[in-house]
């Protein structure tokens, strides 16, 4: 099914309804851009988080994961430049006093028009120029631009003074840098060397969220290459080449994926480039950022802390302070596109209007691996054997029921690539059906080869 002519709406409504995506404190009327995963869709998240951390840990050298607090001294924000110039470009509706970010109003204004490089009086101009209206009451009558810092903040002890002031943090990357000695150090690492992580991350967003695209709170995948200079254009361009490899291989075809290169930089950038999915309703987004930062982060935590960010190379006993090529993953965007690009609706009998919903998730990633599906009741304690046996092995769902198809139907909704179907025949000859997700074919085997058959397919 082509992406263009899917819509966000069906994915939400199938998130919703099961299991995988619940908005966040729904009882009481919702929190605005918030979301919780349910049974499902926390089993997809860390089914995503195991490819990631095997791809880029796991068969990677020298590289390593840390878990890095969310809170941190307060310094560290003012080294990495957040507490002075972290802000989103906010501006108010005169008429509905609805809030907007500007390079937003812009993007979906126009795609190609790149508000990311444009400045605030560059922005308000081209909204001026181009009459954007106000997506809420169709107006064009706007106040100024004003800068609005993304940061939460709280405070730590029992007085709320500016001396106790603490912040959740905006991103991840700052945990890596802090621990970059102590990595280095504890695991005599050579230049060069990687640090992974996975965590939360927090930014006081205010515009609409477009599902979990954007999110107060969100997780991402960090990925920091630590390398001696002169070697940090190479490292970039294949990070840049192994984060789109890693989509694809997920499941993510080359023609629904492109390179946005950025043409204007941040000041301690060298380069920047994002990998973006081409969203149903959305148009496309940034699901990856490749940077080169060069050795800016560690310059100013020298800076900052007192502490020498020095790597003394073995080879040729120079002292430097490493470059870094970061490659962030948003956990909760690549999640959001996965199941974009895995949603079909299947026609298999027009004249009587029969369609089948069916999420098409590469096999490392389904939520359940197999489900087993006893064909009637009466087989149910047998059938019960195999669903205990699959299940030491692999996340397995067990269906008892509603008609077969019905059932069929509903694995078929989530995604389970194998249906396990336990009959009478199962009793005399130790054999049973399986159905394949994606072609519908079945097949007859023995119980005993179902675990060797079912890992021989889902291996990343």
């Amino acid at each position: 099914m082509d992406n263009t002519k899917k819509t966000l709406d069906k994915i939400v409504a199938l998130c919703n309804g099961r299991g995988f995506i619940f908005q966040g404190s729904d009882i009481y009327g919702g929190l605005a851009n918030t979301w919780d995963y349910g049974p499902l869709g926390s089993r997809l998240k860390n089914n995503v988080k195991d490819t990631w951390r095997k791809r880029f840990i796991q068969e990677r050298p020298n590289s390593y994961e840390v878990d890095a607090d969310i809170l941190m001294h307060p310094r560290v924000w003012e080294a990495s430049g957040h507490v002075a110039s972290f802000s989103d470009p906010l501006l108010d509706c005169k008429e509905c006093k609805m809030r907007h970010r500007a390079d937003n109003l812009i993007d979906d204004f126009d795609p190609n028009a790149h508000a990311d490089g444009m400045t605030k009086e560059e922005m308000f101009q081209y909204i001026k120029d181009h009459s954007i209206p106000c997506p809420k009451c169709g107006k064009h009558n706007f106040t100024d631009i004003r800068e609005f810092n993304l940061m939460f903040q709280t405070f730590r002890g029992v007085t709320n003074d500016s001396k106790s002031i603490i912040y959740l943090r905006p991103e991840n990357a700052q945990g890596e840098y802090v621990n970059y000695l102590n990595v280095q150090r504890s695991m005599r690492a050579k230049l060069p060397f990687s640090i992974g992580q996975i965590g939360k991350a927090f930014r006081n967003e205010i515009t609409p969220g477009k599902f979990t695209f954007r999110t107060i709170e969100f997780e991402q995948m960090e990925f920091q290459t630590f390398c001696k200079e002169g070697t940090d254009t190479e490292l970039y361009d294949y990070f840049k080449e192994y984060g789109k490899k890693y989509y694809e291989d997920l499941g993510i075809p080359a023609e629904h994926l492109r390179f946005h290169d950025h043409e204007k930089l941040a000041h301690y950038a060298k380069a920047a480039c994002d990998i973006e999915f081409l969203f149903p309703s959305i148009g496309w987004g940034e699901i990856n950022g490749t940077h080169n930062r060069t050795n800016f982060d560690l310059t100013r935590h020298q800076e900052y802390s007192g502490a020498k960010m020095e790597y003394l190379d073995p080879e040729t006993n120079e002292r430097y302070i490493p470059f870094i090529i970061e490659s962030t993953y948003g956990l909760d965007r690549t999640v959001l596109a996965l199941l974009c690009e895995a949603y079909d609706e299947e026609v298999l009998d027009a004249e009587k209007n029969d369609v089948r919903t069916v999420l098409h998730l590469n096999p490392a990633i389904a939520p359940y691996k197999c489900a087993v599906l006893p064909l009637s009741k009466k087989l149910s304690g047998e059938a019960m054997k195999v669903y205990e046996k699959l299940s030491k092995k692999f996340m397995t769902d067990f269906d008892e029921t509603g008609s077969i198809g019905k059932r069929y139907r509903r694995e078929d909704e989530i995604g389970t690539p194998w249906c396990i179907t336990f009959d009478f025949d199962s009793l005399e000859d130790g054999c049973v059906t399986v159905r394949d997700r994606d072609t519908m074919e079945q097949v007859r085997m023995p119980i005993d080869e179902l675990e060797s058959y079912i890992s021989a397919r889902i291996e990343f």
